[in-house]
């Protein structure tokens, strides 16, 4: 499922593993662009103990406001328990079914972002579920309750060095050939007078054209998953990552931000969504001494 099937994404959900700590797994921001970084690898490579460059992610997360929680049965949502601010209320308009706490197996929060306090020009808010950690329904239920139209921050989420998995969509790149599309060879110029297609459509059993087969459609816009980006940085002072002028195709950071190790799918301005790793390289959260972004 890595690279089939090879078509637009349709949504950008995320499935979310049970955690036995008491905490939100989750969170949604906005990809600005890409920086370096100078820092002291922990690690146990050859170059541990001392400075080295890499590349990082720079993510703008404004705070998500938590307006209600979805009840589980199972895999079946039984329904929702909003929150009684009206003017959270207001802004979402359509119709909920109410939620029996008593009958719930898992809990979720319901959120959404901001991005009218970005500079990307996007108005309208974007809804997401975020799963809930904790060792019974109970705890579950006490933790979404205690955040019910709340102000939820990154820094209340996660800490700097622990392990994220990134859930995007990648670049939208069109309808495109074989050659581009797959990577098969161009064909000789005295082979069929074609160059750019693809040689044999399969064998002469069985006798249809196989999913297999290299053949032209869409690329790129697919739903990626991403696994164990480390959290590099992360702060309140947007002056402290911004470049002179903004950076490109995206802008000035006007939130909180954090910087993630190497690259994530996606364009400038795409929705980008974070969950605690499901199987992280090491239990143990270390926080990163970044001597400097390289802007």
């Amino acid at each position: 499922m890595a690279f089939r099937p090879r078509k637009r994404a349709e949504h950008q959900r995320i499935n979310w593993v049970p955690h036995p700590e008491k905490r939100v797994l989750g969170f949604a921001g906005y990809k600005v662009g890409m920086v370096q970084l100078a820092y002291i690898d922990d690690s146990n490579s050859p170059t541990k103990g001392q400075e080295v460059v890499g590349a990082g992610t720079v993510v703008e997360v404004p705070p998500l406001t938590v307006y209600g929680m979805r009840l589980y049965a199972g895999k079946r949502s039984i329904g929702d328990v909003l929150t009684e601010d009206e003017n959270i209320l207001k802004m979402l308009g359509g119709k909920h079914k109410a939620g029996c706490e008593g009958k719930a197996e898992d809990v979720r929060l319901l959120a959404f972002t901001a991005p009218s306090k970005t500079t990307i020009g996007k108005k309208h808010i974007e809804r997401l579920e975020i799963g809930c950690g904790g060792g019974s329904v109970d705890e579950k239920l006490e933790l979404a309750r205690s955040l019910l139209g709340k102000q939820l921050r990154f820094s209340d989420v996660f800490k700097s060095g622990e392990y994220v998995d990134v859930v995007s969509i990648t670049k939208g790149k069109g309808w495109q050939g074989a050659v581009k599309r797959f990577g098969v060879k161009k064909q000789r110029r005295k082979a069929t007078g074609r160059v750019r297609h693809v040689g044999t459509l399969g064998p002469f059993h069985p006798p249809y054209v196989m999913y297999t087969v290299p053949q032209a459609g869409q690329m790129g816009y697919h739903k990626r998953t991403e696994l164990n980006k480390r959290i590099m940085l992360m702060g309140d002072d947007p002056s402290k990552i911004n470049r002179p002028g903004g950076f490109a195709h995206y802008g000035v950071v006007k939130n909180d931000y954090v910087v993630l190790k190497g690259s994530i799918p996606g364009p400038a301005k795409r929705l980008v969504k974070m969950r605690l790793a499901v199987r992280p390289p090491t239990k143990d959260v270390k926080e990163v001494k970044v001597n400097e972004v390289i802007l």
